[in-house]
């Protein structure tokens, strides 16, 4: 019992506030996209023979995937050789007649007339000829679009055709590829946030790793978390930052690139995208259990002089590994009321500080001591 038999001070728990450099951890709402989305045509018309892959399967850049009837480009093919064949006869006869000729018009013994018209047809059949092998080229090319190849490496769709159906063309899409390893993360980040941003940047309040890229984005690591809360296996990097606003939404657009070895993330999946990196310099954090709502806002109870206790309203920003960062009403030195609420909540109170020891990781609360029986209940 304290002096007059009055109760003595309750014991409560406090921390002496800091300035410190607190790791910033900034989150969005993204969406995971192929870092590369082909749609696969035919490039030329024709009957769909066969379908030669498995649908969701993944493929190699050039593997072959749908087989159209080649036999209307195997003719065309022949007769463009064949045409290369003529054309290649008459410039060999042109040549022969040109060097007939040639020695002639020195002795007078033709006309002038006569070379000029050999040389003319020897350059007309060297001109057919080139002619020809170009078709030649173009009807072996148009022979090998018949077998419709992979563009890029990827994950196969559904086809969009089936074995019989007539392709036209460039207008007929017959599957997609999207290159799912490594996979791209979308997101965007407001308008406001980023004024916010771009203030405590230029204030010093806050810092980013690595210098601004070309493509406008920060040296930020990227950890995804799914919808389930897991965190996704491994971690990327911020690659892109638009320097644009986006009208349509408000917004900035960036992206992340984030290894998928193991296929986990899929195109068109809602991921909460977390930036690391980011820290505040010369910050001051409270515990969570330290801020108090009060009609008046977030307060907390300062211990001060004499161990008395007084309520200070403060001002909170950001949140980072369970605690409030503090941007206005603490001072460094000062000491912060964290756990003794129910036994210490009016102000002017006195109270016996002690430091607050914070329990560890996963650590179970100690179980409260039994009361101690009252003095007149001892025999």
């Amino acid at each position: 019992m304290g002096p007059g038999g009055a109760p003595p001070p309750p014991e409560v728990s406090f921390i002496t506030v800091q300035p410190k450099s607190l790791p910033i951890q900034l989150e969005y709402v993204g969406q995971a996209v192929g870092s590369r989305e082909t749609e696969v045509r035919a490039r030329v018309a024709g009957i769909l023979q066969k379908r030669l892959y498995e649908e969701g399967a993944t493929v190699t850049a050039g593997m072959p995937l749908f087989q159209i009837d080649p036999a209307t480009f195997q003719n065309q093919d022949a007769s463009a050789q064949a045409n290369v064949a003529v054309a290649e006869a008459r410039l060999s006869q042109a040549r022969r007649e040109y060097a007939r000729l040639a020695p002639l018009i020195a002795e007078k013994a033709i006309s002038q007339k006569e070379y000029d018209d050999s040389k003319s047809a020897q350059e007309t059949a060297q001109a057919n000829l080139q002619l020809a092998q170009a078709q030649g080229n173009e009807a072996k090319l148009n022979l090998s679009y018949t077998k419709v190849v992979a563009p890029i490496a990827g994950v196969t769709g559904m086809a969009a055709k089936s074995e019989g159906s007539l392709v036209s063309g460039a207008d007929s899409l017959l599957t997609t590829i999207v290159q799912t390893d490594p996979m791209y993360v979308s997101f965007s980040v407001s308008e406001s946030d980023l004024l916010r941003l771009n203030k405590q940047l230029a204030s010093g309040e806050l810092t980013v790793p690595g210098k601004r890229a070309k493509n406008g984005s920060l040296g930020f690591d990227v950890s995804l978390r799914l919808a389930d809360g897991s965190l996704h296996a491994q971690t990327g990097k911020l690659n892109f930052a638009s320097e644009r606003i986006n009208p349509q939404t408000g917004s900035v657009d960036a992206r992340a690139t984030v290894p998928n070895a193991d296929g986990s993330l899929r195109p068109g999946q809602f991921v909460r995208v977390e930036l690391k990196g980011a820290s505040r310099p010369n910050a001051i954090s409270v515990p969570q259990r330290a801020v108090v709502d009060s009609p008046f806002g977030k307060i907390v109870f300062v211990i001060g002089a004499e161990d008395k206790l007084a309520p200070r309203p403060v001002e909170l920003e950001a949140w980072t590994g369970g605690d409030w960062i503090v941007t206005k009403g603490l001072q460094s030195g000062e000491r912060v009321l964290v756990e003794g609420f129910i036994k210490a909540h009016t102000p002017g109170m006195v109270v016996k500080p002690v430091p607050y020891v914070a329990a560890a990781p996963g650590a179970k609360p100690a179980a409260a001591p039994a009361p101690a029986a009252p003095a007149s209940a001892a025999k």
